[in-house]
């Protein structure tokens, strides 16, 4: 692969600090570093992206990502980083202000703070389908969804409804067996990548033409529940994932 032909791609870490699920969880300690630190370390060491930028709204955070090798170049507004904000807000404004800076990519790549296992490699395999592909807007990551949408239901007053629409010609997929259904696929939180004309011209994040990137194992586990949080330090522990390697020393205040 010719790198020196290769479109140059950001890496934008979302960090808000306001979270209500899990305070404070893209900084909450794991393994003796803040979350962030280690989607910050893939990002850096995957080789990939012209330039690891965090979008905070906290100067604290700010510190916390310059000081494991990330750029937090300026403040995001506070009214683009609300329970309710949606991603293209913050992605929009941020690639405006580093285009303002003199910096514009060809691609920008939303590496969540929350997924601390998406290891170097992840980034290099998704950039490389990505690069692959003809013809696509967007990749995001998924995986196998835990929960098949086929035996959900919407409840209407004292009745309820299947979510999905129902094969006709064979049994109701909420009365088989999961093996028997087919396979349907959920987006993790792990990364996606996307070329910079969706955000410009047409004002989303993904475009219309979507290709699918398969995590494997841990790599699209999410801190997204306090639960989360404690299952993530017992997969540590137990020496079932492992973290990508953070070179500098834990943060300080």
């Amino acid at each position: 692969m010719d790198m020196a032909n290769l479109p140059t791609v950001v890496a934008l870490i979302p960090a808000r600090a306001g979270s209500k699920r899990v305070t404070g969880k893209n900084i909450r300690p794991l393994a003796g570093h803040p979350l962030i630190a280690y989607t910050i370390a893939s990002a850096l060491q995957s080789g990939v992206f012209a330039d690891v930028v965090v979008s905070t709204d906290s100067s604290e955070y700010a510190r916390i990502a310059n000081h494991y090798g990330a750029w937090a170049p300026f403040m995001r507004p506070v009214e683009l980083a609300g329970d309710v904000s949606p991603d293209i807000e913050w992605v929009d404004y941020t690639l405006r202000r580093l285009e303002e800076m003199g910096r514009t990519y060809d691609c920008f790549s939303i590496l969540r703070p929350t997924s601390p296992f998406r290891q170097p490699d992840t980034v290099r395999r998704a950039w490389r389908q990505f690069l692959s592909a003809v013809g696509i807007d967007s990749l995001r990551a998924v995986e196998k969804c835990k929960q098949h949408p086929g035996k959900m239901w919407v409840l209407q007053d004292n009745l309820m409804r299947p979510l999905l629409p129902q094969p006709l010609s064979e049994q109701p997929w909420h009365s088989r067996q999961y093996q028997s259904l087919p396979e349907i696929y959920v987006q993790n939180a792990s990364l996606e990548i996307a070329w910079t004309r969706v955000v410009v011209e047409g004002g989303t994040i993904a475009g219309d033409v979507l290709m699918p990137f398969r995590t494997e194992g841990y790599e699209g586990f999410d801190v997204n529940q306090p639960l989360d949080l404690r299952v993530a330090e017992l997969l540590v522990q137990e020496g079932r994932v492992r973290l990508p390697d953070v070179p500098c020393p834990p943060y300080s205040a």
